[in-house]
């Protein structure tokens, strides 16, 4: 791996970053805030949040067996993907790597920030070779992108090929482990020790089941962590946010049975889609997802928004012709979309 200097932009590595009140003040516990020009009134709201998010991530680590100066919270996970651009990617100058298909932030991030976004295709399998990442990787590469299991396509990826692009990759490699809960394959946070240039993304939004408070976790070293809180805005994960992350954390066992129930309601509706007549080929998953082709995805798709029903059509997406993308839902919800299915001529 290069040093983290050389990776980081020089401007976002000599800047100073903006300090807050609630920065500032370290000591004693007070009774009395009059440093932050806030009104006094309607507490708790009226108060700014902790910009570090320290009781969270401290409750986090726990979980996660991980120190907590090596977590990064922001809105959603799409913040952090945003930040390691701007903090490493000089516009107009460096490129990243992703595979494809893949989640279509990546690109959008490397779009807003005039960054060019380098596309490596999937194979039939839709796995991916190191060699042809690295390939496709010159001097100003300072990013590679990996989604597993991955989106659209619902497969964790190799693990010894992840393992081997860490390895010859001397930029960051950022995994992006949104699904992997749903997998039976462990997390690499209990290996990020091994690599310095790992980022690994996560989110509250699937398994935990909160995607409306919008909180999303990198696990990187704290050298990486801090470069990310140096350019975050100050007061990135609100307050609200703040509390239901930590309320959540309280209540992992029932995350752990939502995980248990998904995943046994996934392998039923997969093997019933296989019986159906309009599907062709149903992929195999580790999400709480999947993939399947069928003999005309915009009829059905079309077909099922009218019985009251949506799903997602990935036809246009590359290696993805003819796909629908379905999430598995309540019991209840996904009989109704396998007995309209049953119906469709």
């Amino acid at each position: 791996m290069k040093s983290l200097k050389e990776l980081t932009r020089p401007n976002i590595w000599n800047l100073k970053p903006y300090s807050s009140a609630r920065d500032e003040y370290k000591g004693i516990t007070a009774s009395v805030f009059l440093d932050a020009n806030e009104n006094p009134y309607n507490s708790p709201h009226n108060r700014y949040p902790d910009p570090l998010q320290t009781e969270l991530k401290e409750e986090l680590s726990k979980l996660k067996n991980i120190a907590p100066e090596k977590i990064f919270l922001g809105n959603g996970s799409d913040e952090a993907i945003d930040l390691l651009f701007r903090a490493f990617c000089e516009p107009a100058i460096d490129n990243a790597v992703a595979i494809e298909p893949t989640y279509g932030m990546y690109k959008v991030c490397a779009d807003i920030n005039d960054v060019e976004y380098r596309r490596v295709l999937l194979d039939e399998s839709f796995q991916f070779s190191a060699d042809k990442l690295i390939r496709s990787a010159d001097e100003h590469t300072k990013l590679i992108f990996l989604c597993s299991p991955n989106n659209p396509t619902g497969n964790d990826l190799s693990r010894n090929e992840i393992e081997k692009l860490l390895t010859c990759f001397e930029g960051l490699v950022i995994l992006d482990e949104a699904y992997n809960d749903f997998s039976n394959v462990s997390s690499f946070i209990n290996r990020l020790y091994e690599f310095p240039n790992l980022v690994i993304l996560q989110t509250f939004s699937k398994a935990w089941g909160s995607a409306a408070i919008r909180l999303g976790m990198a696990f990187a070293s704290k050298e990486i962590v801090h470069i990310l809180n140096k350019i975050k805005y100050p007061y990135n994960v609100n307050l609200l946010t703040q509390q239901r992350g930590i309320e959540a954390l309280k209540h992992y066992e029932q995350i752990e049975n939502w995980i248990k129930i998904i995943k046994a309601e996934r392998d039923v509706i997969m093997d019933e889609f296989k019986t159906l007549s309009c599907v062709q080929q149903v992929f195999p998953s580790d999400a709480n997802f999947f993939l399947a082709r069928v003999t005309d995805a915009t009829a059905i798709y079309n077909y099922l928004v009218h019985q009251g029903i949506i799903v997602r059509n990935r036809s246009k997406i590359t290696l993805c012709g003819n796909c629908l993308r379905v999430t598995v839902g309540y019991p209840e919800e996904n009989k109704k979309l396998m007995d309209a299915l049953k119906q469709y001529k």
